[in-house]
Protein backbone atom coordinates (compact mmCIF):
# COMPACT_ATOMS: atom_id res chain seq x y z
CA UNK A 1 0.00 0.00 0.00
CA UNK A 2 1.04 3.55 -0.60
CA UNK A 3 2.29 5.86 1.95
CA UNK A 4 1.01 9.40 2.44
CA UNK A 5 -0.83 11.58 4.89
CA UNK A 6 -3.75 13.13 2.89
CA UNK A 7 -6.08 12.69 0.22
CA UNK A 8 -4.66 14.67 -1.97
CA UNK A 9 -1.47 13.09 -1.17
CA UNK A 10 -2.57 10.02 -2.44
CA UNK A 11 -4.15 11.08 -5.53
CA UNK A 12 -0.36 12.49 -6.40
CA UNK A 13 1.20 9.32 -5.18
CA UNK A 14 -1.30 6.89 -7.02
CA UNK A 15 -1.22 8.74 -10.09
CA UNK A 16 2.52 8.35 -10.05
CA UNK A 17 2.61 4.96 -9.30
CA UNK A 18 0.18 3.36 -11.84
CA UNK A 19 -1.20 6.24 -13.82
CA UNK A 20 -2.70 3.62 -16.51
CA UNK A 21 -4.13 1.22 -13.43
CA UNK A 22 -8.30 1.68 -13.85
CA UNK A 23 -9.29 3.87 -10.77
CA UNK A 24 -13.15 3.27 -11.15
CA UNK A 25 -16.04 2.06 -13.93
CA UNK A 26 -19.41 2.54 -14.26
CA UNK A 27 -22.59 0.59 -15.47
CA UNK A 28 -22.44 2.72 -18.66
CA UNK A 29 -18.88 1.56 -19.05
CA UNK A 30 -17.53 5.09 -18.39
CA UNK A 31 -14.00 4.47 -16.98
CA UNK A 32 -11.11 6.59 -15.57
CA UNK A 33 -7.27 5.95 -14.59
CA UNK A 34 -5.59 6.66 -11.80
CA UNK A 35 -3.47 9.55 -14.33
CA UNK A 36 -6.95 10.32 -16.04
CA UNK A 37 -8.42 11.11 -12.41
CA UNK A 38 -5.43 13.33 -11.11
CA UNK A 39 -5.79 15.58 -14.13
CA UNK A 40 -9.51 15.92 -14.19
CA UNK A 41 -9.56 16.32 -10.46
CA UNK A 42 -7.11 19.71 -10.96
CA UNK A 43 -9.08 20.83 -13.65
CA UNK A 44 -12.32 20.65 -11.53
CA UNK A 45 -10.71 22.46 -8.91
CA UNK A 46 -9.50 25.17 -10.95
CA UNK A 47 -12.82 25.51 -12.22
CA UNK A 48 -14.42 25.60 -8.66
CA UNK A 49 -12.01 28.51 -8.10
CA UNK A 50 -12.66 30.49 -11.10
CA UNK A 51 -16.42 30.29 -10.95
CA UNK A 52 -16.70 30.17 -7.28
CA UNK A 53 -14.04 31.56 -5.39
CA UNK A 54 -13.29 28.26 -3.19
CA UNK A 55 -10.26 27.77 -1.27
CA UNK A 56 -8.89 26.54 1.85
CA UNK A 57 -11.13 26.58 4.49
CA UNK A 58 -14.45 26.86 2.52
CA UNK A 59 -16.82 24.10 2.90
CA UNK A 60 -18.73 22.16 0.34
CA UNK A 61 -21.94 20.64 0.63
CA UNK A 62 -22.83 18.19 -1.90
CA UNK A 63 -25.55 15.20 -2.63
CA UNK A 64 -24.50 13.20 -5.29
CA UNK A 65 -25.29 9.80 -6.96
CA UNK A 66 -22.65 6.77 -6.77
CA UNK A 67 -21.12 8.51 -10.04
CA UNK A 68 -17.53 9.06 -11.28
CA UNK A 69 -18.41 12.58 -11.57
CA UNK A 70 -18.86 12.56 -7.67
CA UNK A 71 -15.08 10.66 -6.95
CA UNK A 72 -13.79 14.24 -9.40
CA UNK A 73 -15.06 16.58 -6.79
CA UNK A 74 -13.82 14.66 -3.63
CA UNK A 75 -10.42 15.22 -5.50
CA UNK A 76 -11.09 18.74 -6.66
CA UNK A 77 -12.37 19.66 -3.15
CA UNK A 78 -8.92 17.97 -1.42
CA UNK A 79 -6.79 19.67 -3.93
CA UNK A 80 -8.20 22.99 -2.51
CA UNK A 81 -7.51 22.18 0.76
CA UNK A 82 -11.54 22.62 1.59
CA UNK A 83 -13.87 21.13 3.63
CA UNK A 84 -17.06 18.41 2.51
CA UNK A 85 -20.02 17.31 3.60
CA UNK A 86 -21.16 14.80 1.72
CA UNK A 87 -24.69 13.84 1.88
CA UNK A 88 -27.02 10.56 0.79
CA UNK A 89 -29.12 11.41 -2.09
CA UNK A 90 -32.07 9.87 -0.22
CA UNK A 91 -32.01 12.63 2.34
CA UNK A 92 -34.60 15.54 1.56
CA UNK A 93 -34.89 19.61 2.51
CA UNK A 94 -35.61 19.55 6.29
CA UNK A 95 -32.35 17.66 6.69
CA UNK A 96 -30.12 19.48 4.37
CA UNK A 97 -30.53 22.95 4.75
CA UNK A 98 -29.92 21.46 8.57
CA UNK A 99 -26.85 20.44 7.87
CA UNK A 100 -25.76 22.93 4.80
CA UNK A 101 -26.79 25.76 7.78
CA UNK A 102 -24.43 24.20 10.30
CA UNK A 103 -21.37 23.82 8.33
CA UNK A 104 -21.76 27.46 6.81
CA UNK A 105 -21.28 25.24 2.84
CA UNK A 106 -20.34 27.95 0.61
CA UNK A 107 -21.47 25.70 -2.59
CA UNK A 108 -24.39 23.02 -2.72
CA UNK A 109 -23.96 20.39 -5.06
CA UNK A 110 -26.38 18.46 -6.70
CA UNK A 111 -28.18 17.46 -9.93
CA UNK A 112 -30.86 18.94 -11.57
CA UNK A 113 -33.15 16.04 -10.96
CA UNK A 114 -32.70 12.03 -10.11
CA UNK A 115 -34.71 9.45 -9.24
CA UNK A 116 -37.64 10.79 -10.15
CA UNK A 117 -37.00 13.96 -6.95
CA UNK A 118 -36.27 17.62 -8.10
CA UNK A 119 -33.13 18.25 -6.19
CA UNK A 120 -32.16 21.61 -8.37
CA UNK A 121 -35.82 22.89 -6.85
CA UNK A 122 -34.44 21.97 -3.16
CA UNK A 123 -31.36 23.38 -3.56
CA UNK A 124 -32.77 26.72 -4.66
CA UNK A 125 -35.16 26.99 -2.27
CA UNK A 126 -32.32 26.07 0.85
CA UNK A 127 -29.18 29.01 -1.02
CA UNK A 128 -32.54 31.59 -1.58
CA UNK A 129 -32.74 31.55 2.48
CA UNK A 130 -29.06 30.64 2.43
CA UNK A 131 -27.46 34.02 1.20
CA UNK A 132 -24.09 32.90 1.76
CA UNK A 133 -24.64 29.74 0.12
CA UNK A 134 -24.53 29.43 -4.00
CA UNK A 135 -26.22 26.16 -5.59
CA UNK A 136 -24.26 24.27 -8.63
CA UNK A 137 -25.72 21.85 -10.63
CA UNK A 138 -24.14 18.79 -11.39
CA UNK A 139 -25.78 16.47 -13.84
CA UNK A 140 -22.69 14.53 -14.72
CA UNK A 141 -20.73 17.69 -15.44
CA UNK A 142 -18.52 20.17 -12.98
CA UNK A 143 -16.81 23.45 -13.59
CA UNK A 144 -13.99 23.09 -14.98
CA UNK A 145 -10.45 25.28 -15.84
CA UNK A 146 -6.57 24.88 -17.02
CA UNK A 147 -5.57 24.63 -13.77
CA UNK A 148 -2.78 27.33 -13.33
CA UNK A 149 -0.26 27.44 -10.58
CA UNK A 150 -0.70 31.39 -9.86
CA UNK A 151 -4.61 30.81 -8.92
CA UNK A 152 -4.20 27.28 -7.30
CA UNK A 153 -3.11 27.05 -3.43
CA UNK A 154 -0.63 25.10 -2.36
CA UNK A 155 -1.76 21.51 -2.05
CA UNK A 156 -3.18 20.47 1.91
CA UNK A 157 -0.18 19.16 4.11
CA UNK A 158 -1.79 18.76 7.21
CA UNK A 159 -3.66 15.06 7.81
CA UNK A 160 -5.06 16.30 10.90
CA UNK A 161 -7.32 19.29 9.99
CA UNK A 162 -11.13 19.01 9.80
CA UNK A 163 -12.13 18.48 6.07
CA UNK A 164 -15.06 16.23 6.32
CA UNK A 165 -18.33 16.44 8.01
CA UNK A 166 -20.11 13.11 7.91
CA UNK A 167 -23.81 13.79 9.24
CA UNK A 168 -25.73 10.64 11.03
CA UNK A 169 -29.66 10.84 12.12
CA UNK A 170 -28.56 9.28 15.24
CA UNK A 171 -31.09 9.87 18.46
CA UNK A 172 -31.66 13.22 17.84
CA UNK A 173 -34.73 14.86 15.58
CA UNK A 174 -31.29 16.84 13.53
CA UNK A 175 -28.84 14.92 12.26
CA UNK A 176 -25.47 15.26 13.71
CA UNK A 177 -21.96 16.42 12.00
CA UNK A 178 -19.46 14.26 12.92
CA UNK A 179 -15.91 16.02 12.12
CA UNK A 180 -13.39 13.84 10.46
CA UNK A 181 -9.90 14.60 8.79
CA UNK A 182 -7.87 13.25 5.82
CA UNK A 183 -5.76 11.52 8.96
CA UNK A 184 -9.38 9.27 10.12
CA UNK A 185 -10.56 8.28 7.00
CA UNK A 186 -6.85 6.93 5.40
CA UNK A 187 -6.70 5.09 8.88
CA UNK A 188 -10.24 3.14 8.73
CA UNK A 189 -9.33 2.80 4.20
CA UNK A 190 -6.09 1.49 5.54
CA UNK A 191 -6.92 -0.82 8.40
CA UNK A 192 -10.11 -2.36 5.90
CA UNK A 193 -7.59 -3.11 3.16
CA UNK A 194 -5.42 -5.25 5.15
CA UNK A 195 -8.14 -6.95 6.86
CA UNK A 196 -9.66 -8.21 3.49
CA UNK A 197 -5.55 -8.31 2.09
CA UNK A 198 -7.15 -5.73 -0.50
CA UNK A 199 -4.71 -6.06 -3.92
CA UNK A 200 -4.19 -3.77 -7.73
CA UNK A 201 -5.69 -7.00 -8.45
CA UNK A 202 -9.03 -6.62 -6.68
CA UNK A 203 -12.18 -5.69 -8.67
CA UNK A 204 -14.84 -4.07 -5.75
CA UNK A 205 -18.70 -3.20 -6.29
CA UNK A 206 -19.38 -0.38 -5.06
CA UNK A 207 -22.96 -0.22 -5.21
CA UNK A 208 -24.32 1.56 -2.72
CA UNK A 209 -24.22 5.55 -1.74
CA UNK A 210 -21.45 6.97 -2.51
CA UNK A 211 -21.58 10.03 0.09
CA UNK A 212 -21.61 7.28 2.90
CA UNK A 213 -18.25 7.10 4.67
CA UNK A 214 -18.11 3.86 3.63
CA UNK A 215 -18.00 4.96 0.34
CA UNK A 216 -15.28 7.24 0.62
CA UNK A 217 -13.41 4.84 2.81
CA UNK A 218 -13.52 2.53 -0.62
CA UNK A 219 -12.59 5.56 -3.00
CA UNK A 220 -9.72 6.24 -0.70
CA UNK A 221 -8.66 2.16 -0.18
CA UNK A 222 -8.46 2.75 -4.34
CA UNK A 223 -5.52 5.23 -3.93
CA UNK A 224 -3.86 3.25 -1.43
CA UNK A 225 -3.93 0.04 -3.20
CA UNK A 226 -4.89 0.61 -6.91
CA UNK A 227 -7.85 -1.86 -6.50
CA UNK A 228 -10.55 -0.98 -8.84
CA UNK A 229 -14.25 -0.25 -7.82
CA UNK A 230 -17.16 -0.52 -9.95
CA UNK A 231 -19.81 2.46 -9.18
CA UNK A 232 -23.67 1.93 -9.76
CA UNK A 233 -25.95 5.00 -9.40
CA UNK A 234 -28.46 2.78 -8.26
CA UNK A 235 -29.20 -0.73 -6.89
CA UNK A 236 -31.14 -2.52 -9.93
CA UNK A 237 -30.49 -5.83 -9.22
CA UNK A 238 -30.45 -7.57 -12.75
CA UNK A 239 -28.06 -4.92 -13.94
CA UNK A 240 -26.00 -4.92 -10.88
CA UNK A 241 -25.12 -8.35 -10.94
CA UNK A 242 -24.57 -8.71 -14.66
CA UNK A 243 -22.21 -5.44 -14.53
CA UNK A 244 -20.44 -7.45 -11.65
CA UNK A 245 -19.86 -10.60 -13.35
CA UNK A 246 -18.84 -9.07 -16.45
CA UNK A 247 -16.11 -7.05 -14.70
CA UNK A 248 -14.44 -9.72 -13.04
CA UNK A 249 -15.54 -8.76 -9.21
CA UNK A 250 -13.61 -10.45 -6.65
CA UNK A 251 -15.05 -8.46 -3.46
CA UNK A 252 -19.22 -8.49 -3.81
CA UNK A 253 -19.99 -6.15 -0.92
CA UNK A 254 -21.82 -4.33 0.84
CA UNK A 255 -24.61 -5.46 3.40
CA UNK A 256 -27.25 -8.19 3.77
CA UNK A 257 -29.40 -7.02 1.30
CA UNK A 258 -26.73 -6.90 -1.38
CA UNK A 259 -25.82 -10.52 -0.20
CA UNK A 260 -29.11 -11.72 -0.69
CA UNK A 261 -29.98 -10.24 -4.00
CA UNK A 262 -26.44 -12.07 -5.31
CA UNK A 263 -27.48 -14.81 -3.50
CA UNK A 264 -31.03 -14.98 -5.37
CA UNK A 265 -29.51 -14.31 -8.46
CA UNK A 266 -27.28 -17.70 -8.48
CA UNK A 267 -30.04 -19.66 -7.03
CA UNK A 268 -32.06 -18.74 -10.20
CA UNK A 269 -29.24 -19.52 -13.22
CA UNK A 270 -27.42 -22.09 -14.57
CA UNK A 271 -24.50 -19.89 -14.99
CA UNK A 272 -21.68 -19.46 -12.47
CA UNK A 273 -21.56 -16.32 -11.61
CA UNK A 274 -18.94 -13.67 -10.07
CA UNK A 275 -16.08 -16.45 -11.12
CA UNK A 276 -13.78 -14.86 -9.51
CA UNK A 277 -15.25 -13.04 -6.39
CA UNK A 278 -12.88 -14.04 -3.00
CA UNK A 279 -15.52 -12.56 -0.51
CA UNK A 280 -18.09 -10.56 -0.10
CA UNK A 281 -17.82 -7.43 2.56
CA UNK A 282 -20.96 -6.56 4.86
CA UNK A 283 -21.75 -4.12 7.71
CA UNK A 284 -24.55 -1.18 8.43
CA UNK A 285 -27.10 -4.21 8.94
CA UNK A 286 -27.64 -7.43 11.06
CA UNK A 287 -26.68 -10.56 9.24
CA UNK A 288 -28.61 -13.82 9.41
CA UNK A 289 -25.54 -16.16 10.54
CA UNK A 290 -26.98 -18.78 7.73
CA UNK A 291 -26.63 -15.87 5.27
CA UNK A 292 -22.58 -16.78 5.20
CA UNK A 293 -22.59 -20.44 4.78
CA UNK A 294 -25.71 -19.97 2.09
CA UNK A 295 -23.38 -17.79 0.18
CA UNK A 296 -20.46 -20.15 0.51
CA UNK A 297 -22.18 -22.86 -0.87
CA UNK A 298 -23.06 -20.40 -3.51
CA UNK A 299 -20.26 -19.22 -4.45
CA UNK A 300 -17.91 -21.81 -3.02
CA UNK A 301 -14.42 -19.89 -4.50
CA UNK A 302 -15.14 -17.17 -1.36
CA UNK A 303 -14.62 -16.84 2.03
CA UNK A 304 -18.09 -16.16 2.41
CA UNK A 305 -19.17 -12.73 4.18
CA UNK A 306 -16.66 -10.47 5.85
CA UNK A 307 -18.97 -8.08 8.35
CA UNK A 308 -17.62 -5.40 10.21
CA UNK A 309 -19.11 -3.41 12.71
CA UNK A 310 -18.76 0.50 13.02
CA UNK A 311 -20.66 4.06 12.98
CA UNK A 312 -20.36 7.00 11.00
CA UNK A 313 -18.36 8.75 14.06
CA UNK A 314 -16.01 5.46 13.89
CA UNK A 315 -15.66 3.39 11.13
CA UNK A 316 -15.08 0.19 11.29
CA UNK A 317 -14.10 -0.54 14.69
CA UNK A 318 -14.12 -4.48 13.93
CA UNK A 319 -13.90 -6.34 10.85
CA UNK A 320 -14.04 -9.97 10.05
CA UNK A 321 -10.71 -11.40 8.43
CA UNK A 322 -10.19 -13.43 5.01
CA UNK A 323 -8.68 -16.25 7.43
CA UNK A 324 -11.22 -16.79 10.34
CA UNK A 325 -12.97 -19.48 11.17
CA UNK A 326 -16.78 -19.94 9.69
CA UNK A 327 -18.04 -19.89 13.02
CA UNK A 328 -16.68 -16.47 13.54
CA UNK A 329 -17.72 -15.03 10.36
CA UNK A 330 -21.00 -16.38 10.50
CA UNK A 331 -21.47 -15.55 14.17
CA UNK A 332 -19.48 -12.31 14.98
CA UNK A 333 -18.43 -8.90 13.18
CA UNK A 334 -14.96 -9.66 13.50
CA UNK A 335 -12.11 -8.61 15.78
CA UNK A 336 -10.47 -4.66 16.35
CA UNK A 337 -8.83 -3.41 13.42
CA UNK A 338 -5.35 -2.18 14.40
CA UNK A 339 -5.00 1.06 16.73
CA UNK A 340 -8.70 0.33 18.05
CA UNK A 341 -8.87 -0.32 21.76
CA UNK A 342 -12.39 -1.38 23.35
CA UNK A 343 -13.98 -1.18 26.31
CA UNK A 344 -17.59 -2.90 27.36
CA UNK A 345 -19.29 -1.49 30.36
CA UNK A 346 -22.42 -3.31 31.87
CA UNK A 347 -25.49 -1.36 32.29
CA UNK A 348 -24.86 -1.07 36.12
CA UNK A 349 -21.28 0.58 34.84
CA UNK A 350 -18.97 -1.98 36.11
CA UNK A 351 -16.75 -3.75 32.97
CA UNK A 352 -17.86 -6.55 31.38
CA UNK A 353 -15.76 -9.71 31.21
CA UNK A 354 -15.32 -12.32 28.29
CA UNK A 355 -18.91 -13.38 26.96
CA UNK A 356 -20.37 -10.87 28.90
CA UNK A 357 -22.63 -7.91 27.88
CA UNK A 358 -22.31 -4.48 27.89
CA UNK A 359 -21.99 -1.00 25.68
CA UNK A 360 -19.26 -1.05 23.52
CA UNK A 361 -16.95 2.02 23.72
CA UNK A 362 -14.13 2.52 21.80
CA UNK A 363 -10.67 4.75 21.40
CA UNK A 364 -9.45 4.74 17.61
CA UNK A 365 -7.24 6.09 14.68
CA UNK A 366 -10.73 6.95 12.53
CA UNK A 367 -12.72 8.11 15.59
CA UNK A 368 -13.59 11.53 14.71
CA UNK A 369 -12.90 14.82 16.61
CA UNK A 370 -16.12 14.99 18.58
CA UNK A 371 -19.18 16.81 16.84
CA UNK A 372 -19.77 20.21 14.60
CA UNK A 373 -22.40 20.55 17.44
CA UNK A 374 -19.60 20.60 20.78
CA UNK A 375 -22.67 20.37 23.46
CA UNK A 376 -23.13 16.44 22.26
CA UNK A 377 -19.50 15.76 22.98
CA UNK A 378 -19.98 15.35 26.93
CA UNK A 379 -23.07 12.48 26.47
CA UNK A 380 -20.90 10.84 23.43
CA UNK A 381 -17.61 10.11 25.24
CA UNK A 382 -16.69 8.54 28.83
CA UNK A 383 -14.41 10.57 31.20
CA UNK A 384 -11.69 8.21 30.02
CA UNK A 385 -12.27 9.60 26.33
CA UNK A 386 -13.84 6.66 24.60
CA UNK A 387 -16.64 6.89 22.64
CA UNK A 388 -19.67 5.63 23.53
CA UNK A 389 -21.82 3.46 20.85
CA UNK A 390 -25.15 2.95 22.44
CA UNK A 391 -24.39 -0.51 21.32
CA UNK A 392 -24.57 -3.45 23.33
CA UNK A 393 -22.28 -6.70 22.46
CA UNK A 394 -19.92 -9.53 23.97
CA UNK A 395 -16.68 -9.66 22.98
CA UNK A 396 -15.26 -13.77 23.35
CA UNK A 397 -11.72 -15.02 24.69
CA UNK A 398 -9.90 -14.44 21.37
CA UNK A 399 -11.68 -10.77 20.74
CA UNK A 400 -13.96 -11.44 18.49
CA UNK A 401 -17.04 -8.91 18.98
CA UNK A 402 -21.46 -10.06 18.96
CA UNK A 403 -23.46 -7.16 18.61
CA UNK A 404 -26.46 -8.34 20.88
CA UNK A 405 -28.56 -4.81 20.66
CA UNK A 406 -28.68 -0.85 21.65
CA UNK A 407 -29.26 1.51 24.41
CA UNK A 408 -29.95 3.86 21.60
CA UNK A 409 -33.52 4.45 20.16
CA UNK A 410 -32.28 4.16 16.76
CA UNK A 411 -33.70 1.59 14.10
CA UNK A 412 -30.81 0.60 11.75
CA UNK A 413 -33.03 -0.37 8.02
CA UNK A 414 -30.79 -1.05 5.28
CA UNK A 415 -27.88 0.22 7.22
CA UNK A 416 -29.61 3.92 7.63
CA UNK A 417 -30.55 5.09 10.92
CA UNK A 418 -33.47 6.29 11.35
CA UNK A 419 -34.26 8.14 14.69
CA UNK A 420 -37.42 7.20 16.69
CA UNK A 421 -37.64 10.25 18.56
CA UNK A 422 -38.24 11.92 15.06
CA UNK A 423 -41.31 10.07 13.83
CA UNK A 424 -42.65 11.01 17.06
CA UNK A 425 -42.04 14.28 17.50
CA UNK A 426 -44.01 14.80 13.73
CA UNK A 427 -47.01 12.10 14.64
CA UNK A 428 -47.30 13.77 17.82
CA UNK A 429 -48.04 16.90 16.02
CA UNK A 430 -51.37 15.23 13.54
CA UNK A 431 -54.47 15.61 15.30
CA UNK A 432 -55.37 12.09 14.90
CA UNK A 433 -52.60 10.79 17.19
CA UNK A 434 -53.26 10.70 20.48
CA UNK A 435 -50.07 8.84 21.67
CA UNK A 436 -47.44 7.26 19.50
CA UNK A 437 -44.19 5.13 19.88
CA UNK A 438 -41.87 4.03 17.55
CA UNK A 439 -40.06 1.09 17.63
CA UNK A 440 -37.99 -1.31 15.03
CA UNK A 441 -38.79 -4.92 14.59
CA UNK A 442 -36.55 -6.96 12.92
CA UNK A 443 -36.86 -7.66 9.54
CA UNK A 444 -35.14 -10.45 6.95
CA UNK A 445 -35.19 -7.60 4.20
CA UNK A 446 -33.89 -5.08 5.81
CA UNK A 447 -32.55 -5.61 8.93
CA UNK A 448 -35.46 -3.93 10.81
CA UNK A 449 -38.32 -1.79 9.63
CA UNK A 450 -40.22 0.73 11.86
CA UNK A 451 -43.20 0.57 13.13
CA UNK A 452 -45.55 3.06 14.28
CA UNK A 453 -47.89 2.38 17.06
CA UNK A 454 -50.50 4.78 17.79
CA UNK A 455 -53.03 5.78 20.31
CA UNK A 456 -56.00 7.48 18.32
CA UNK A 457 -57.48 10.96 19.19
CA UNK A 458 -60.96 9.30 17.87
CA UNK A 459 -60.76 5.53 18.52
CA UNK A 460 -64.06 5.41 15.68
CA UNK A 461 -61.72 6.85 13.07
CA UNK A 462 -57.75 5.85 13.70
CA UNK A 463 -55.32 7.18 11.24
CA UNK A 464 -54.08 4.64 7.95
CA UNK A 465 -51.03 3.96 7.18
CA UNK A 466 -51.34 6.02 4.41
CA UNK A 467 -52.37 9.07 5.96
CA UNK A 468 -49.32 8.81 8.48
CA UNK A 469 -46.53 8.48 5.82
CA UNK A 470 -48.41 11.53 4.17
CA UNK A 471 -48.08 13.40 6.92
CA UNK A 472 -44.53 12.43 6.82
CA UNK A 473 -43.63 13.39 3.85
CA UNK A 474 -45.41 16.72 3.79
CA UNK A 475 -43.00 17.59 6.71
CA UNK A 476 -40.10 16.87 4.48
CA UNK A 477 -39.11 13.64 5.78
CA UNK A 478 -37.45 11.80 3.58
CA UNK A 479 -39.15 8.39 2.39
CA UNK A 480 -36.62 5.88 3.42
CA UNK A 481 -37.51 7.10 7.20
CA UNK A 482 -41.15 6.18 7.01
CA UNK A 483 -42.48 3.54 8.86
CA UNK A 484 -43.42 0.38 7.33
CA UNK A 485 -45.79 -1.14 9.89
CA UNK A 486 -48.71 1.04 11.74
CA UNK A 487 -50.60 -0.98 14.84
CA UNK A 488 -53.34 0.85 16.49
CA UNK A 489 -53.67 0.47 20.52
CA UNK A 490 -55.87 1.52 23.07
CA UNK A 491 -52.88 2.65 25.27
CA UNK A 492 -49.00 2.50 25.50
CA UNK A 493 -47.51 0.60 28.29
CA UNK A 494 -45.41 2.43 30.32
CA UNK A 495 -43.34 2.00 33.80
CA UNK A 496 -44.42 3.81 36.38
CA UNK A 497 -42.13 6.67 35.84
CA UNK A 498 -43.99 7.06 32.64
CA UNK A 499 -41.35 5.61 29.70
CA UNK A 500 -43.34 3.34 27.47
CA UNK A 501 -41.93 -0.25 27.71
CA UNK A 502 -40.81 -0.61 24.36
CA UNK A 503 -39.84 -3.72 24.78
CA UNK A 504 -43.21 -4.84 25.52
CA UNK A 505 -44.28 -3.15 22.33
CA UNK A 506 -41.54 -5.20 19.81
CA UNK A 507 -42.67 -8.57 21.71
CA UNK A 508 -46.72 -8.26 21.14
CA UNK A 509 -45.94 -6.73 17.35
CA UNK A 510 -42.79 -8.20 15.91
CA UNK A 511 -44.63 -11.16 14.04
CA UNK A 512 -47.56 -9.15 12.70
CA UNK A 513 -48.33 -9.17 9.21
CA UNK A 514 -47.45 -5.09 7.95
CA UNK A 515 -48.36 -3.22 4.29
CA UNK A 516 -44.65 -2.18 3.20
CA UNK A 517 -44.16 1.71 2.50
CA UNK A 518 -41.25 1.12 0.46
Amino acid sequence: MLEAETLWGLVEARAEATPDAELACDESGRRITFGAYRQQCERVAAGLVQAHGLGPGDTVTWQLPTWLESMVLVGAVARLGARQNPILHIYRQREVEFCAAQVGAKLLVTPTSFGGFDFGAMADEITASQPATAAVRCDRTLPEADPDPDTLPAPPIDPDEIRWYFYTSGTTSDPKGAQHTDATVIAVARGMAERLEVTNADVNALAFPFPHIGGITWLVTGLLTGCRNVCFEAFVPDTVVGVLDAEGVTLAGSGTVFHQTYLAAQRTTDQDLFASVRAFPGGGAPKPPQLHYDMKAAFPGSAGILSGYGLTEAPILTMSGVHDSDRHLAETEGFAMAGVELKLVRLDGEPAGVGEEGEIRAKAPQLMLGYLDSSLDAEAFDDEGYFRTGDLGMLDAEGYLTITGRLKDVIIRKGENISAKELEDLLHGHDAVADVAVIGLPDPDSGERACAVVVPADPASPLTLAELCSHLTDAGLMRQKLPEQLEVVDALPRNPAGKVLKKALVARFEGAPHERTS
